[in-house]
């Protein structure tokens, strides 16, 4: 199994049982704007040595150059892969960590077709999934699959807040990523809250929204 390369934890047991597995990973869980955004991966061995070769790592060790050139690949070699995302009124409604296993859920159960097994990044169980699945922490440093699904999402949610950015000026997005940054917060401050801004989190609580 190409696997063993891509680290030096094994990984568990029961994912040698499927034919299918996917890796499901998040991003922008600790933003103060915009969505959160899943993605999963289904790989195939030779998909997984091909992008192991060619410098597949966890999103956040690589440039956003590599990020993007890596997820071009991803697409290419990919059994399958499908985004999923919570939104902003979500988060606020469900909260963060809710949202973020929504997210999830939906980029799964798009796949087609439907893996045998998932593996999970985090130690939060999804619930609602019609196969079994798995958690692993730290599992874009471990599994080749997750690592691929934390390229796409991070690839997928960064163009989608530099598009954001243009209609929504003042934040900084295009740079910050609808993070907290000291750019960010000083927007906030002086332009208040938009409709894309997660009330729920501070510092947007209590701003009246513009």
């Amino acid at each position: 199994m190409i696997r063993s390369q891509f680290n030096h934890l094994k990984l568990p047991e029961a994912s040698d049982n499927f034919q299918l597995v996917a890796g499901v990973d998040e991003v922008g869980r600790g933003a103060l704007f915009g969505p959160v955004v899943s993605a999963a991966v289904i790989l195939s061995d030779w998909a997984e040595a091909d992008l192991i070769n060619a410098g597949l790592a966890d999103s956040k060790q690589l440039t956003p150059s590599q990020r993007e050139l890596l997820a071009k690949q991803i697409k290419i070699l990919a059994t399958d892969y499908q985004i999923g995302i919570a939104s902003v009124q979500e988060i606020d409604r469900l909260n963060i960590l809710q949202a973020s296993l929504l997210s999830m859920r939906r980029a799964i159960l798009r796949l087609s077709p439907y893996p045998d097994f998932c593996l999970i990044d985090g130690n939060q169980r999804v619930r609602g999934l019609p196969m079994p699945h798995q958690t692993l922490v730290k599992g874009d440093q471990q599994s080749a699959a997750i690592a691929a699904a934390s390229i796409l999402a991070k690839v997928w949610r960064d163009a989608l807040i530099v598009r954001l950015a243009a209609k929504y000026p003042g934040y900084d997005l295009a740079t910050n990523k609808g993070y907290g940054t000291a750019k960010h917060k000083l927007g906030l401050k002086q332009l208040g809250v938009s409709r894309q801004h997660r009330l729920s989190f501070s510092p947007c609580k209590a701003i009246t929204i513009t």
